[in-house]
């Protein structure tokens, strides 16, 4: 059973060794719990429905709480407190086509706003509903999950767009195949999901961004079926599939999904390296990148990172027999651990290995082994539910990131760091905000910064601790010239900052792709632009 007002499945806990608290009451303070309101009690401030009957439509209380938010901080916060201002008036679960169809027609019939719903993991206020002046059918496309074709030769295959993660990869490796798409919210979001948020998997390197392995597939929208065609290659004219990928749930409802899967490697490991400076690291993985290393992720923390996560994952005696190793080789306070995946046949895997060892060694890296590697790769869809645990503590965590080229990557992430340090900094609150370069390219990095802060005393006081904080990293990444999102997409927090990268031209042209699909604009109204 998911957590209603959390992250993940509620028999899952991620416990933090007491050396972890430590750690942060150092940093920040002593965490401030507050009290949350129990299910039972926001179960009873659900309103009346204000949608007629229909046969797929579910009108229950508890449905539409448990699709009433994402997992952006405010949406937590309103969870935690109890104070939803909005609820889904029904939730549908279709299990065809046809179904999503007859859905779109009935919301239209009596002018109700239609949310798509994945996997409940948007961060950015994607499915909270934003209207309260017209009813809303939340659609969950959890049971169009299945593989619906798999032609081995093109090595395309079609899936249900409510397909998760796990559902993918159980249903492709089957059959010798796989995606390669793993974002952090690999177990619980869905393809559809992916597409309509641009999203961008951990070992992007190897199989592509969600907007490489998108093929084609089927759209319905509130004028009828859009069907995109799997062309290898197309010269004719704008790719449309790009006005989709993106479009956040505004054009329509994505049934079916043609995506481009790959043969299952024969070998993956996964290793930990150690630089003694930041400098060194980056000018590492820059080399790298640009040398075109057969690599399938490389993942690079700051001194402050590699700290924090050495603190708070536990193994206290193993951690300091790394500290002494890595002391000797010369990698002391200020040294920073990269993750680095090789993937593929095992001649690959053993000329990659070698070609990124004399890259890095060129600039002081060292291969530390794979113990850490490993660890990583195991824990790395365990970690939101820290979220959870630290909150039970009275902290906080939020993640801001964005993209920039390699020039700008070292003062973009000290802005970043430095913007959430002064959006508490009135109030004498400290913040623990640590970055990492999630996704390179030859051009330049993603950088993704996390925040630990302690809760305010009540839940109006957290939530403009957040607010101070989102709109300071907001306004220092588009001043610095860097996208608002490199992979969370739009939703409503990121949605006033998008004309700094668009332009005026641009947010109209967006508007009007919109009305195209969508006249009567009843389409998850309100997120990506007004």
């Amino acid at each position: 059973m998911r957590r209603w007002n959390g992250w993940g499945d509620e028999a899952f806990e991620f416990p933090l060794p007491a050396r972890a608290y430590r750690f942060l009451t150092e940093k920040i303070g002593a965490g401030n719990p507050l009290p949350d309101a129990s299910f039972e009690e926001v179960l009873k401030k659900v309103p009346p429905s204000r949608l007629p009957d229909h046969s797929l439509v579910l009108k229950s209380p508890e449905e539409r709480l448990r699709h009433a938010c994402g997992q952006s901080l405010p949406d937590w916060i309103a969870l935690r407190s109890g104070n939803l201002n909005t609820f889904p008036d029904g939730v549908a679960y279709p299990e065809t086509t046809e179904d999503v169809q007859a859905l779109l027609s009935y919301a239209q019939g009596f002018g109700a706003a239609v949310i798509p719903y994945g996997g409940g993991t948007s961060v950015v206020g994607h499915i909270t509903p934003g209207t309260t002046e017209r009813p809303v059918l939340t659609v969950d496309l959890r049971r169009m999950n299945r593989l619906l074709n798999l032609d081995t030769k093109s090595q395309v295959a079609t899936f249900g767009a409510g397909a998760t993660g796990p559902d993918i990869e159980a249903q492709l490796r089957a059959q010798g195949f796989t995606l390669g798409h793993y974002p952090q919210s690999f177990e619980l979001s869905t393809l559809g999901g992916w597409i309509a948020t641009r999203s961008s998997g951990q070992q992007s390197l190897r199989y592509g961004r969600i907007e490489q392995l998108f093929a084609g597939g089927r759209m319905i929208t509130p004028l009828g079926a859009y069907d995109m065609q799997p062309f290898p290659a197309s010269a004719a004219g704008p790719d449309l599939r790009h006005v989709v990928l993106g479009s956040e749930g505004r054009l329509g409802i994505l049934t079916d999904v043609m995506v481009r899967v790959t043969p299952l490697p024969e070998r993956e490991t996964f290793y930990g390296v150690f630089f003694p400076s930041w400098q060194s690291a980056v000018e590492g993985v820059r080399k790298a990148m640009q040398a075109k290393v057969f690599l399938s992720m490389l993942r690079l923390s700051s001194p402050l990172e590699t700290e924090t996560q050495l603190a708070l994952g536990g193994h206290e005696r193993l951690v300091g027999l790394y500290e002494k190793l890595l002391a000797w080789q010369g990698a002391g306070p200020g040294k920073c651990m990269l993750i680095m995946a090789v993937t593929g046949t095992r001649a690959q895997c053993r000329s990659a290995r070698r070609m990124a060892s004399r890259t890095l060694k060129g600039v002081t890296g060292f291969l530390a082994g794979r113990y850490l590697g490993r660890k990583w790769a195991e824990d790395r869809f365990r970690t939101p539910y820290l979220r959870n645990t630290l909150w039970e503590k009275g902290y906080g965590v939020d993640t801001f990131e964005t993209v920039t080229d390699w020039p700008k990557v070292d003062s973009m992430m000290a802005a970043l760091e430095s913007a959430l340090h002064e959006g508490v900094a009135e109030e004498g609150e400290r913040v623990h905000a640590f970055s990492h370069l999630s996704h390179l390219y030859p051009q330049g990095a993603s950088v993704y910064t996390t925040a630990i802060f302690r809760l305010g005393d009540h839940y109006e006081e957290t939530l403009s601790r957040w607010q101070a904080m989102k709109a300071a990293a907001s306004r220092a990444i588009v001043s610095r010239g860097g996208t608002i999102s490199h992979q969370h997409g739009v939703g409503v927090d990121h949605a006033p900052y998008l004309s700094a990268e668009k332009g005026e031209l641009g947010i109209k042209a967006i508007k009007e792709a919109l009305r195209v699909f969508d006249p009567e604009g009843i389409m998850n109204p309100g997120k990506l632009v007004p």
